[in-house]
């Protein structure tokens, strides 16, 4: 059974850093690209980054800069570096494939605010 299980967020003032992950179970990460997605509050929810099994990475444009994805296979690990945060970062942060096709965990909120 595939999982995914997200950590590391938490309450951060402007500026401030996190660092999340995204633990797989029921796959090997070496064969599948993943990436992370946030929904704040009223909104839908949006893909942020992906890393591919050879490591090419892609940045949407708000987060190009600030954010960063890496992947350790052997732990089966996505991350994602949050750097610079701003208020508008805020919201719930999940992992999955780029074409959302495993089922959704719980994600990891993420709140920006002074």
């Amino acid at each position: 059974q595939i999982r995914l299980a997200e950590s590391g967020g938490g309450l951060v003032q402007p500026g401030g850093s996190l660092r999340l992950s995204c633990a797989g179970s029921g796959f090997t990460l070496d064969r599948y690209g993943l990436g992370w997605f946030r929904q704040a509050p009223g909104k839908e929810r949006e893909g942020i980054s992906c890393i591919s099994n050879r490591h090419g990475t892609y940045y949407a444009d708000f987060a190009k800069g600030r954010f960063t994805i890496s992947r350790d296979a052997a732990k089966n690990t996505v991350y994602l570096h949050l750097n610079s945060l701003k208020p508008e970062d805020t919201g719930v942060y999940y992992c999955n494939t780029a074409g959302r096709a495993f089922p959704w965990g719980q994600g990891t909120q993420v709140t920006v605010s002074a």
